[in-house]
């Protein structure tokens, strides 16, 4: 069993704050070369986001559901530490998942959605944009983050089973490499990535992990493991 180290528990609310200083434990979602920085820093958004209160919650600021200053600032200090791309302080979709999966790491116990089932299952929660794996209804691969299909190439949802896995694989369709790829229908496979998985609109319907978290759920799980994928990307 691989689990990450459950770090920062606190014991305030069912979504405790996510502290803004990363730890051992909360590492950023990008592969093993993730993009240097460039260019001068964005301007703050004023704007409230779409997922306002949800991140106020999590990061433990006021959770008024209403932008200010001083939370443009602490989420784009979180973006930046994430490598979230853009990071203009606004309360989006992708940092949502991002607090979300820290969440879940911390307290895996308290994750929803994935039925109960005999033996191994690959858990994967599209609307966290997280995935685990459970055995025989217990959490035995702590969550990791995913980045799933975009909009117009959907991760599809359902029971599947892991047909094939191929641990060098490459997308001659996307000239891409799929490290450590378990395919669990047709050629959607959830395998490792070497860039960002917090920049872009998703996948081409794949599910992509950080080279490392692949590497890591490779060994936790076999060829015929049930796979569950359910929920929507969420969007803005």
């Amino acid at each position: 069993m691989w689990t990450l180290p459950r770090a920062r528990r606190a014991v305030r609310a069912l979504f405790p704050a996510v502290p803004l200083a990363l730890t051992a434990g909360a590492l950023p979602a990008y592969g093993v070369a993730p993009p240097a920085p460039s260019g001068a820093p964005l301007t703050c958004s004023t704007s409230d986001g779409p997922y306002q209160r949800e991140v106020e919650e999590l990061m433990g600021l006021e959770a008024d559901g209403s932008q200010s200053p001083a939370d443009c600032q602490a989420i784009q200090r979180y973006q930046e530490s994430q490598l979230i791309v853009p990071a203009d302080g606004s309360a989006g979709a992708i940092t949502y998942t991002a607090l979300y999966w820290e969440w879940a790491q911390n307290y895996p116990e308290k994750l929803t959605g994935c039925p109960r089932r005999e033996g191994r299952v690959a858990c994967v929660d599209l609307s966290h944009q997280i995935l685990w794996v459970a055995k025989d209804g217990k959490v035995v691969f702590t969550p990791v983050a995913v980045r799933s299909g975009r909009a117009e190439l959907p991760t599809r949802t359902g029971w599947f089973r892991i047909e094939q896995r191929k641990q060098d694989d490459w997308s001659t369709l996307y000239n891409s490499p799929m490290t450590y790829s378990q395919y669990f229908s047709g050629g959607q496979a959830i395998h490792g990535v070497y860039n960002n998985l917090y920049e872009g609109p998703g996948s081409h319907g794949c599910v992509n992990l950080r080279h490392e978290d692949a590497h890591h759920l490779w060994g936790a799980l076999q060829q015929g493991d049930a796979v569950y994928v359910w929920g929507r990307k969420p969007q803005g």
